[in-house]
């Protein structure tokens, strides 16, 4: 139960604020990447750097969606758990 709690009260609201604070960082990423690449007189190189922040703003998202999706099926497991235990108590 202790498990469950956990998961309810701090795992899965974390990890969606993490995707919020995420989406936020991601539009900055995406600011700083335009105005470098228009200011940049080598386009190549911001180029090259833009798709490096692409690839790793992408990459943590994903982690984080990987995240919070195995803390909801373990939330999920946890609870068909409870009720099949409840219904053979029944």
């Amino acid at each position: 139960m202790a498990e469950l709690q956990m998961l309810l009260e701090e795992e899965i609201p974390a990890g969606r604020r993490a995707l919020l604070d995420s989406f936020t960082n991601l539009e900055r990423v995406a600011e700083y990447c335009e105005s470098n690449y228009v200011q940049s007189p080598d386009k190549h190189v911001a180029l090259e750097e833009t798709k490096n922040y692409t690839t790793q703003s992408l990459a943590s998202v994903a982690y984080l969606i990987n995240t919070l999706a195995n803390n909801v099926l373990q939330m999920l497991d946890i609870q068909l758990l409870y009720s099949s235990l409840y219904k053979a108590l029944s």
